[in-house]
């Protein structure tokens, strides 16, 4: 079992008006095998939380610690941290002009394994998976989401977890964009990565649809740069018929989360 634990963690990000906190103190810990959601309003810190446990240079720890199975993560190079087994899906996933995704995907696996996959069973798995996740073939030999809609984008990221099978898998509203059907498909591709291979997740959303799909174990509300509330499913129905005005003192407004790529 792989446990993640995050304890205290204090985020900035320098912005025009200066370094700005976005996370506060936040503390959460996720082990293999378990599904975590994390709700929140707009600005929340949600997304930098994500960045700072992926290793994006543009959020500085100011204070606090995350571990994987008692090892810094802080301290690993942003290439560590994916060999160690954690794995982003990004709200908004970049376009790799000259990369085709066979070359990405394969290039990937070796990078983390340390070895170059038997080409005749990453072949298979690849189609495999590809299937499953209703993607066209023709996928493959073209370039990472160059021309990809927002809802093949997410597939692809999907099609990314379920080939290099990592230990911890946060997935930054992995939803949006989705319509019904694309929905379902991407959820159960989470599904299908949990049940074989014990992932943990930690699923951020806005809304509860896609935790339909995706039962979460624990539901976490975060505002204001931590975590305000903790429960199970039923927290997430709550939030979804009274919202987040209960847990903001009267007049406090939220801060602006720093936007990375073509973040709102």
């Amino acid at each position: 079992m792989s446990v993640l634990e995050i304890r205290d963690l204090h985020v900035t990000v320098e912005t025009d008006a200066g370094t700005t906190p976005i996370l506060n103190g936040l503390t959460l810990t996720i082990r293999t095998g378990e599904t975590h959601a994390i709700m929140g309003p707009n600005g929340s810190g949600k997304s930098t939380l994500a960045y700072t446990i992926a290793g994006h240079p543009k959020y500085t720890v100011s204070s606090g610690s995350i571990t994987l199975d008692g090892e810094d993560v802080l301290a690993m190079s942003v290439d560590e941290r994916a060999r160690a087994g954690l794995f982003l899906a990004m709200q908004y996933p970049v376009e790799i002009p000259g990369v085709t995704v066979t070359n990405f995907l394969r290039t990937a696996k070796t990078a983390i394994d340390g070895e170059a996959p038997s080409i005749r069973t990453w072949t298979k798995d690849v189609k495999s998976s590809m299937k499953a996740l209703r993607m066209d073939p023709k996928f493959a030999q073209r370039n990472v989401n160059e021309g990809f809609s927002g809802g093949e984008k997410k597939r692809h990221e999907i099609l990314q977890l379920e080939l290099l099978k990592p230990q911890i898998a946060v997935l930054d509203e992995t939803d949006s964009g989705l319509d019904v059907d694309a929905l379902k498909i991407v959820s159960e591709g989470v599904n299908r990565a949990k049940a074989e291979s014990d992932l943990g997740v930690l699923l951020i959303t806005h809304y509860t649809r896609i935790l339909r799909y995706i039962r979460p174990d624990f539901v976490h509300v975060m505002v204001q740069g931590r975590i305000v509330e903790e429960g199970g499913p039923e927290l997430a129905d709550r939030l979804e018929e009274e919202g987040y005005d209960r847990f903001l003192p009267p007049g406090a407004e939220e801060p602006a989360e720093a936007p990375v790529g073509s973040e709102a």
